[in-house]
């Protein structure tokens, strides 16, 4: 378990179990937990300072994500990543989002514009500095900017549900200052089609986009085969 490990619960009046979970999740997605290392309900519960039950709660949502993997008498395995699960996260985000950029170049105001074109800005800062996990928040907060712009807010909420695992390679390849560098000229392509109006335009643009990461899983999977699973 990462030492940083921490969460406000008096911030937020979400549920402590989904609070939890989205900490645990992030952590795995940042790799601060690794593939193959085992969680303890009583270490977590511990550390947060709260009972077991919410631990174990969100040990089933993080099972449900298909983050970890619950043994039974022996503890919770977080799981390496499974480059079909990718592929298939992948797929389904294409046909939301691709959907939810056509929609955004038909409707967003300026108001959306204005603030897509924000968080490009501070997406090109984040580049300067070589910031990578900065750089992942802003791109989830992109993407989710997109939907809202599209009226399709509970769209994101969808493909956060679906793809944790596509994360883990995103995150591990956002390290990197090329692809960074990738993601935002295709942002900006993105941004320039629905600034124009033209929808197929942006659906073309956002469909180039989640491609590329067809062309860096086998990179990064070659890099670090430690964390996938191996599969025929």
């Amino acid at each position: 378990m990462p030492a940083a490990l921490a969460v406000d619960f008096a911030s937020s009046p979400e549920p402590i179990a989904r609070q939890v979970a989205r900490a645990l999740r992030q952590a795995i997605v940042r790799m601060e937990i690794r593939p193959g290392e085992m969680l303890s309900e009583q270490e977590i519960a511990t550390k947060l300072g709260v009972s077991r039950q919410p631990i174990r709660e969100a040990f089933i949502k993080l099972g449900e994500a298909g983050l970890v993997r619950i043994l039974p008498q022996r503890g919770t395995l977080v799981v390496k990543i499974s480059r079909a699960q990718v592929e298939d996260a992948r797929f389904i985000r294409e046909a939301v989002e691709c959907a939810v950029a056509k929609e955004a170049a038909e409707r967003a105001d300026r108001k959306a514009i204005a603030a897509l074109g924000d968080s490009l800005a501070r997406q090109r800062r984040a580049l300067r500095a070589k910031d990578g996990p900065a750089l992942f928040a802003l791109d989830e907060e992109f993407h989710r900017l997109l939907a809202e712009a599209a009226g399709k807010p509970s769209a994101w909420r969808v493909i956060e549900d679906i793809k944790p695992q596509m994360d883990r390679v995103r995150y591990i390849d956002m390290t990197d200052a090329i692809p960074m560098s990738v993601v935002i000229a295709q942002h900006t392509t993105i941004l320039g089609a629905i600034r124009a109006g033209h929808g197929t335009a942006a659906e073309e643009a956002m469909r180039a986009h989640l491609t590329e990461i067809l062309r860096s899983l086998p990179k990064v999977a070659a890099r670090f085969p430690e964390l996938f699973e191996r599969e025929t």
